[in-house]
This record gives structure tokens, C-alpha cells and sequence, in this order.
């Protein structure tokens, strides 16, 4: 008997991740919604077959931990929606430097450990979709948003790169541009 597909989408608690999440469960896939406070996806965690995990992209250890745990719910991933990100904007010269390395960590090297830690079970089974949320700010520059828009065309780029790597083992890589704030 094979099992139904299974979605494991980052940064779940509010807005595009949150909907993504509603949205797959509404169309009969197990979805694993994560997300760094779990308390935030109560209204979530009340679905059958939603599972609501705590994942902090910025924390090896907590991607590990989520990874496996959709495994051992649904027996894979094959989806990853790679959404948990943020903005950050002002006058470069008065942000600070832990301030520039926290926006790329959590924008840029996030979603490449998200995508190392599904790999492996997307080679086993033969193929996956891999989709990265990005921004129109990853094609055009805004004022104040170096970081912000550095980080969303660092997205791009590793996103077409990726396409040529994983499409060896059957992986798709896609990108989703949001386009202003969402309200969903």
C-alpha cells in the first residue's frame, strides 16, 4: 500500500506559510507545518493528518529533529516548501553585523539545510519538489533592503543552480516570487 503525499512546509505559524499549509490539507495531502513556536499552530495542529512541529531553520540539531519526525509520521517528504524568512530594512550603516549574519541565516543558509536534510530521502524515493519562496526583491533592488533583497536574489540564484543538480535524481526545484506584503 503506498502512502499519501506528504508536504513539510517551513515557517507555518502565520501568513503564505500558514495558508500553504490550510491549503494543501484542504486538498487531501499530509502536511507537516512547522514552525519555531508550535503553541502559534494550535488552530493547525486540531487537522488530521497535520502535524505541527517546532523547526528553527537557523539550528542544525531542530531541522534534524523535524525532518525525522515527518518522516517517521508520514514515511517521507515530498514536498519541501522552504517559506520561514523575514525582512529586514534600514540604513546599512547603522545595522549591525549580527544583524546582517541573522537575516542570511535565516533566508539563505535555512532553506540550503532545509534542502540538504530532505535530499537524501528524495534520492531514495526517486524524485521530490522542492519550492522556494522568494520575493520580487530577488529580481529588483528596494531602498533600505540590501539585506533583504541581497537575501531574495541569493535565493534565485541557488534556486536555478539547484534546478541543474537535482533534476539528476528526479528533484524539481521551483520558486514562488511574493510580490508585496501578503495577506492571506
Amino acid at each position: 500500500m503506498s502512502r499519501g503525499k506528504t508536504v513539510l512546509i517551513t515557517g507555518s505559524s502565520i501568513g503564505i506559510g500558514k495558508a500553504t499549509a490550510e491549503l494543501f490539507h484542504r486538498n487531501g495531502w499530509q502536511v507537516v507545518a512547522t514552525m519555531r513556536n508550535p503553541a502559534a499552530g494550535k488552530e493547525l495542529a486540531e487537522l488530521d493528518n497535520l502535524l505541527v512541529a517546532k523547526l528553527d531553520v537557523t539550528d542544525e540539531g531542530s531541522i534534524r529533529s523535524a525532518v525525522t519526525t515527518a518522516v517517521e509520521r508520514f514515511g517521507g517528504v515530498d514536498v519541501l516548501v522552504n517559506n520561514a524568512g523575514y525582512g529586514a530594512y534600514g540604513v546599512l550603516e547603522a545595522t549591525s553585523v549580527e544583524s546582517m549574519r541573522q537575516q542570511f541565516e535565516t533566508n539563505v543558509i535555512g532553506p540550503l539545510a532545509m534542502t540538504k536534510a530532505v535530499v537524501p530521502g528524495f534520492r531514495k524515493q526517486g524524485g521530490g519538489v522542492i519550492v522556494n519562496v522568494s520575493s520580487i526583491a530577488g529580481r529588483l533592488t528596494l531602498p533600505f533592503g540590501a539585506l533583504y533583497c541581497g537575501s531574495k536574489f541569493a535565493v534565485e540564484g541557488i534556486s536555478e543552480s539547484l534546478t541543474y543538480e537535482m533534476r539528476e535524481i528526479g528533484v524539481r526545484v521551483k520558486v514562488v516570487e511574493q510580490i508585496g506584503r501578503a495577506h492571506v
